[in-house]
């Protein structure tokens, strides 16, 4: 079987993070780069070829498969004329600023008959999947609430990134999805959801427009809850999952790294990652930063941490098998297919509009019909 060929679109700090994971993969071949400042770099590194246009890389006979991780806002394009041409499509999140522009995304490739996977990376952690795995067995009982907290403190920076422009990034909720995610791959789709928050420490030239704190209420229906904590106006920083339920409950750490199961009679600790060494590097990584992780996780001409590399990998290598033949699995499932990374969209879309208007406000609202129905 011939090796599978990669075209990438965005060739910075994650786009060249994942081109070289896919580059170390046996049966793969990164062929092709474009990105208008970083393609030259990477593509010597990995002796693949510059594409001029995105139309160039797609239209290329030896690229199967388009990785986009350019910036949040140049998502749409990209992932609709890999599925014009055909390929395979592995994109980073957000996928979208909107859920209109998923919905077009989602419909390209469905068009097309190619798979869409959404670049939602905690879902490949092996502490999540552990996590999953015991709900799913009934260890918590009844699911009553998540809570999920992602707050640091922004200081100045030598310049104002791309990742703290709202227009670009989709500020705090759309750049950090990855919780509100995980939060619904867990609980389902909300049905209802309240928002406030605003920028109430960073103003001036020194930083971008996004809102700096930002807290979400998410109802689910049957008695169901979650709450979410975002933004860079915290001192006091926090990263952190809570999972309650009737029987027991888990704690996802982010910042001092580990998943620990409590319920009655029954006591666990376990690695979120890998191992307890990956566990430890991110731990020691979140102790000594003093800034925001979007800001952190942003120089092209830096390499991410073993923690990152390893759910990189987790994640690239299921695309990647998927491309060989590989049986997809349930679990991943609305990972493949854009419905999950829509309903995340979907949902944030609808808490824009929360804070926005100052109610609250039904997902359904946005989606134009009843709730979707849930994966958790």
């Amino acid at each position: 079987m011939a090796a599978t060929g990669y075209g990438i679109v965005g060739a910075g700090y994650f786009g060249a993070a994942l081109a070289r994971a896919l580059a170390a993969m046996a049966g793969a071949r990164v062929v092709a780069v474009h990105d208008p400042r970083h393609a030259a770099r990477l593509a010597g590194a990995l002796g693949a070829r510059v594409a001029d246009t995105v139309e160039d890389l797609c239209a290329a006979a030896d690229v199967d498969a388009v990785v986009v991780a350019s910036p949040n806002w140049a998502h749409v394009e990209p992932v609709i004329a890999a599925a014009r041409a055909r390929r395979h499509i592995f994109c980073e999140k957000p996928i979208a600023l909107s859920y209109p522009d998923c919905l077009r995304m989602v419909e390209a490739a469905r068009a097309a008959g190619v798979t869409f996977m959404a670049g939602h990376v905690m879902n490949f952690m092996d502490g999540v999947r552990r996590a999953k795995a015991l709900i799913a067995e009934g260890v918590l009982g009844e699911l009553l609430f998540c809570r999920a907290v992602r707050t640091g403190w922004e200081a100045p920076q030598a310049e104002v990134s791309w990742k703290k422009k709202r227009a670009l990034s989709g500020g705090h909720l759309y750049h950090h999805i990855h919780e509100l995610d995980l939060v619904q791959s867990i609980m389902g789709p909300a049905v209802t959801v309240t928002m406030a928050g605003g920028n109430v420490a960073h103003r001036g030239p020194d930083f971008g427009d996004e809102d700096d704190l930002l807290l979400l209420m998410l109802e689910f229906g049957g008695d169901r809850f979650a709450t979410l904590e975002y933004g860079s106006a915290f001192r006091w920083p926090e990263h952190h999952m809570l999972i309650e339920g009737t029987l027991g409950a888990i704690r996802i750490d982010l910042q001092d790294v580990g998943v620990e199961l409590r319920a009655p009679g029954r006591r666990e600790r376990f690695p979120l990652h890998r191992s307890p060494e990956e566990d430890a590097d991110r731990t020691a990584i979140y102790r000594a930063s003093t800034t925001d992780g979007a800001v952190m996780y942003g120089n092209p001409s830096l390499e991410p941490p073993l923690w990152l590399r390893g759910i990189i990998e987790h994640e690239l290598g299921y695309f990647h098998g998927l491309m060989r033949g590989a049986a997809p699995l349930a679990e991943f499932a609305a990972l493949t297919d854009g419905s999950a990374a829509t309903a995340a969209i979907a949902t944030a879309d609808a808490l824009t509009r929360s804070m926005a208007e100052g109610r609250k406000v039904r997902v359904a609202e946005v989606t134009g019909g009843p709730p979707a129905r849930g994966r958790g």
